[in-house]
């Protein structure tokens, strides 16, 4: 047992649970950053269309920068400050990617904002044959890796020692607090940091000589609802280690994204076949869990990480990427500038629903007949890979690509 004056052991179960906290660090910035690696490590803010400081690299903020900040001011802070306009289309996109990686990792997600999300990791340490701490490098990493930002995560029992968790070692770090050491951390945890406490509440809580969190739930339950109400004795056992508030995943797969990266090409065929490879890998996708899509989103990234992109809401909900291809083709049209190098294309398929909505003057059989020569083609790709059998307008990605299968063409006249 420790010390008395460090507190008793509140909970003896070191993972009874395990809920992750993911954490974006300076996600705005990071985006941009992301996009044009040349800001990195530089003092950099977004907000320029507003005249304020909306968010911020760690550099800037070291430099004594916050967010709210006229842009005047932040300038005579700092004189060598880039701010840029907010682009919260490319922001979205970020986000919708990160939350598919996480989806890897668990199917229970709860996206809390557009940078953050809770992962319920209870009992996945058999399925990745890793430990939660490995599971959250791994997580950390692939977003790294795929995405170039990075993310502080928590691990814990609840999901309000998760987040706790995650802001103890920001930028790009991982925290673990098993049960049997909730103690240690909540010692050094002013009563106003906790997620859920406001201002107000944090100094009424002072003037009950409450000024930690461990102060907090070393008080009697009894003791706190004479002043508080539900929710903070819901927060008091989320503390402690008991789950109290409720997980909320969102349904599953709420958007689904493909995107691929390659060697710089200003070849217009090559481009659109990466893209039409993109719509084929989502839509597969869709149907292995039984979703359609109502809305498409196009994006082309250039060389020198310039991001241009349109967003089409479908009449029809589908899955099928030979009913959207005239779409893509006339999204392409509109976004593809002839003569520029392009490094990456990607698709983004959301406003998902488990049942598709036939239009009266849609042609059923026809689609229907596609619908079975789909169900066959994904067995096929299932057994002999991703686009083993794929639409001949993605034919040209596979240039100079060793192929699995030499099979026939397949001709789908719709």
């Amino acid at each position: 047992m420790l010390q008395e004056n460090i507190g008793k052991v509140i909970c003896t179960h070191s993972w009874s649970s395990a809920i992750a906290h993911i954490d974006a660090d300076a996600f705005f910035v990071a985006c941009e950053q992301a996009l044009n690696p040349s800001l990195k490590g530089k003092c950099v803010a977004v907000g320029k269309e507003r005249g304020i400081i909306t968010a911020l690299s760690y550099e800037a903020k070291q430099k004594g920068i916050k967010r709210g900040m006229r842009l005047n001011q932040a300038k005579n802070i700092c004189r060598d400050l880039i701010v840029l306009e907010s682009h919260y289309e490319t922001y979205s996109l970020f986000s919708v990617r990160m939350f598919e990686i996480l989806k890897r990792f668990s199917p229970l997600i709860e996206e809390y904002s557009i940078d953050e999300a809770f992962v319920d990791l209870t009992g996945l340490r058999r399925l990745h044959s890793k430990t939660y701490k490995e599971i959250a490098l791994s997580i950390q990493s692939t977003i790294k890796q795929e995405l170039n930002i990075s993310v502080s995560i928590g691990v814990s029992l609840t999901k309000t020692l998760a987040k706790l968790a995650s802001k103890l070692k920001k930028p790009y770090g991982i925290t673990l607090i098993p049960g049997n050491q909730i103690h240690l951390f909540l010692k050094d945890t002013p009563i106003e940091d906790v997620w859920g406490i406001g201002p107000n509440t944090a100094s009424l809580l002072k003037k009950l000589n409450i000024h930690t969190a461990l102060e907090f739930v070393e008080k009697d339950e009894n003791f706190l609802k004479k002043y508080l109400s539900k929710p903070y004795i819901q927060t008091y056992n989320e503390l402690k280690g008991i789950q109290s508030i409720e997980f909320a995943p969102k349904l599953p797969n709420k958007s689904i994204s493909k995107a691929q990266s390659f060697v710089p090409s200003n070849k217009e065929s090559f481009i659109f076949s990466e893209l039409v490879k993109n719509l084929e890998l989502a839509c597969a996708k869709l149907r292995r869990h039984g979703l359609f899509a109502k809305k498409l989103t196009v994006f082309l990234k250039t060389s020198d990480f310039q991001v241009s992109f349109i967003k089409i809401a479908l009449s029809i909900p589908t899955n099928l990427p030979i009913m959207l291809t005239n779409t893509l083709k006339e999204a392409f049209n509109k976004i593809y500038t002839r003569g520029l190098f392009y490094r990456q294309t990607g698709i983004v398929l959301s406003d998902l629903t488990e049942k598709t909505h036939q239009d009266l003057f849609e042609d059923t059989v026809k689609i229907e007949k596609i619908e079975r020569i789909y169900k066959a083609l994904d067995k096929i790709n299932s057994r002999f890979g991703n686009n083993t059998v794929c639409l001949a307008s993605s034919l040209a990605s596979k240039q100079n690509k060793k192929q699995h299968l030499n099979l026939p063409f397949v001709d789908i006249k719709v």
